[in-house]
């Protein structure tokens, strides 16, 4: 397992890291925004004082920012990928793949999937690269 990123990911990543001084796991660039997913315990730093780090940053690139929190544990990486919204985490191995199941209130079904699928495919993508997660099911 590891990350590829692109030039353009360790641009981003390289200007966010000297802006906020977080250390950088990843980076997924979008059209709209940037995901910025950050080691355990430097959530505070990347966001900064009120959110003034996350300001620069968007001032600078031009796009959103979003910022997510690590985790080497697979349950509380995919809980941390869904805050606000809390969740509860269920991995199973079924046929050879890994496939995490995902319990949402009723009422945050449509946040934890976002529009056209946009937020439930970004955590496919980030539990894919860092934890050999096949399939990301919302229950």
């Amino acid at each position: 397992m590891g990350v590829k990123l692109s030039t353009e990911s360790i641009r981003y990543i390289a200007l966010f890291e000297s802006l906020t001084g977080a250390n950088i796991k990843d980076c997924l660039v979008y059209d709209d925004k940037i995901v910025f997913l950050v080691r355990k315990g430097d959530m505070g730093v990347a966001i900064g004082k009120g959110g003034i780090n996350v300001e620069k940053a968007r001032e600078i690139i031009g796009k959103k920012v979003e910022i997510l929190e690590h985790s080497d544990d697979p349950e509380e990486f995919l809980t941390n990928l869904f805050k606000p919204v809390k969740v509860r985490v269920n991995i199973i191995n079924k046929d050879d793949r890994k496939i995490a199941y995902v319990q949402a209130p009723a009422q945050y079904k449509g946040l934890v999937i976002g529009k056209g699928g946009k937020n439930i495919n970004k955590v496919k993508e980030l539990v894919r690269r860092h934890h050999d997660i096949d399939d990301v099911i919302v229950k």
